[in-house]
């Protein structure tokens, strides 16, 4: 996949009208690990590790717009008693991370983590079964790294997401927004690791026709698609935990 000039996308406006950084932190849960990833020189992303087994799977999470790593301390134990481990990372100017978010940035740190996590399994025990997860902005990420990193990746986990720039098209020419457009679809098209989309049946924000439109484009052989009755963009775990963790329980240990 050839890789796309985001840069027009990282205007101090745009960044302004799409991202919404807040600073948080807690203590360390326990039996979690807090983690500082370099992503250039003076600028570093919190991150917090939950693991749960050396054999068990790692989903790297890409967490959605105006949250933070630490509004995962409750929700992590879900994951770990699905039965994989769970990392999750902090954006620029989220959480206690250094410097300021683009869309640029966000996408090149996403490798940066990638190879942190990749270190920190391998120099702890962990088996190398990875995979990479993005709810909702979160997406961008996890899209970046299923395309350009994907042989690096057992499967990418979609949740609340749908293949376009959202907000960060804001105030570009409606011609450039839309060859950007069709080319971050041809972008999400490409995917061709085992995927499995999670999505809301009435989500307004994201509609569930623009994930199914997302998933039937993918290349992928292995794929599989839980729609929530009921839920909306945010309310997932509330409307259908079971259902939630099933899916993607069965999608790592396929």
């Amino acid at each position: 996949m050839t890789s796309i000039d985001y840069s027009m996308l990282d205007r101090p406006v745009i960044s302004m009208n799409s991202f919404y950084p807040r600073p948080n932190w807690s203590a360390t849960p326990g039996g979690a690990s807090d983690h500082v990833i370099q992503v250039e020189e003076g600028v570093a992303l919190s991150s917090r590790f939950f693991p749960v087994g050396r054999e068990a799977p790692t989903v790297l999470f890409f967490y959605g717009n105006g949250e933070t790593a630490t509004d995962y301390d409750d929700i992590a134990p879900l994951y770990n008693q699905t039965g994989v481990n769970f990392f999750v990372a902090d954006y620029r100017g989220y959480g206690r991370s250094g410097g300021l978010p683009t869309f640029s940035s966000m996408l090149a740190d996403a490798g940066k983590v990638l190879s942190y996590v990749e270190e920190l399994l391998e120099t702890g025990g962990y088996v190398k079964d990875l995979y990479v997860m993005g709810r909702s902005m979160g997406r961008h990420s996890a899209f970046e790294l299923a395309t350009v990193h994907g042989q690096r990746l057992k499967g990418v986990i979609i949740e609340s997401g749908r293949p376009n720039l959202g907000n960060f098209t804001y105030g570009l020419e409606p011609s450039v927004a839309a060859s950007m457009e069709a080319d971050y679809e041809g972008k999400a098209s490409s995917i061709t690791i085992p995927a499995l989309i999670i999505h809301g049946e009435l989500d307004t924000l994201a509609p569930v026709q623009d994930a199914t439109r997302m998933f039937d484009s993918f290349l992928s052989a292995n794929k599989r698609m839980l729609v929530v009755p009921g839920a909306g963009h945010n309310d997932l775990l509330y409307r259908g935990l079971q259902e939630y963790f099933s899916a993607i329980h069965d999608f790592v240990t396929q």
